[in-house]
């Protein structure tokens, strides 16, 4: 059951993804050589709980820690702890944080330091391809037309759009329904109205879109081990356009 939410409720929820926003920016400053994983995901949960918030990940279905840190061929999922980023690398950070009982959701792939071209160009398009699924999430489109210019996007410049993982509809509740695929034809799926909010989250790969789970039973992979990229917006449909609620 898809439920939609009223002004008020986008109001609020506009404030936790604004929580979401503050910490994704906040991490960005932090991210060099050197850091572990670990003391990101302290800084990001400090910083949501002095915004009067809560993370939403800490504890959900037993996740360890405040926020998703993945490296490199990591998609999704990757568990904080004492690894070091090196220089070269990419991580990808995904928070959630409750505030008035909504949940605001978002992430964000950052390069440590100088990156190569393979790795500038995957960022590019995947943060491209984000916002091609948003022009779509306007009253009367379907749901899969957001699915299908995320993936006609990401194939037109050579890359994968994972299967395994989708985005969601997002509310009281981190994951609501419609599922929000980042593939598929266009014209499917119940028609897009006022009030439905979605976190549209395209995860894409440099190589093929195959992936697997660490024996951790969390972390997300590469089949390839080449890597990914993953950016989401907590988005809400409105007459006047889509609206994020998690961009500063």
């Amino acid at each position: 059951m898809i439920i939609l939410k009223s002004r008020q409720e986008i109001a609020l929820m506009r404030e936790a993804g604004r929580v979401v926003a503050l910490t994704l920016a906040k991490l960005k400053e932090h991210i060099s050589p050197g850091v572990t994983t670990a003391e990101l995901d302290r800084i990001a949960e400090e910083y949501i709980r002095k915004h009067d918030a809560v993370p939403a990940f800490k504890g959900y279905q037993g996740f360890p820690a405040s926020i998703c840190a993945s490296i490199n061929e990591e998609v999704v999922h990757g568990i904080p702890g004492l690894k070091e980023l090196a220089e070269g690398d990419i991580i990808s950070i995904d928070i959630g944080a409750v505030k008035n009982g909504y949940v605001g959701d978002a992430a964000a792939t950052f390069p440590v330091g100088d990156i190569d071209s393979e790795k500038k160009h995957l960022l590019a398009v995947t943060e491209a391809a984000l916002y091609e699924g948003i022009k779509k999430a306007v009253p009367g489109n379907r749901l899969t037309d957001i699915s299908h210019a995320i993936q006609t996007f990401v194939e037109k410049n050579g890359l994968a759009v994972v299967r395994d993982y989708v985005g969601h509809g997002i509310g009281r509740a981190m994951h609501e329904d419609p599922q929000v695929p980042n593939f598929g034809p266009p014209g499917y799926g119940p028609r897009l109205r006022e009030g439905m909010v979605l976190a549209i989250e395209p995860m894409v790969n440099a190589g093929t879109h195959e992936v697997y789970t660490l024996a951790n039973r969390w972390t997300v992979v590469t089949r390839d081990k080449k890597p990914s990229a993953h950016f989401e917006h907590t988005v809400a449909i409105t007459d006047n356009g889509p609206e994020i609620l998690t961009l500063l």
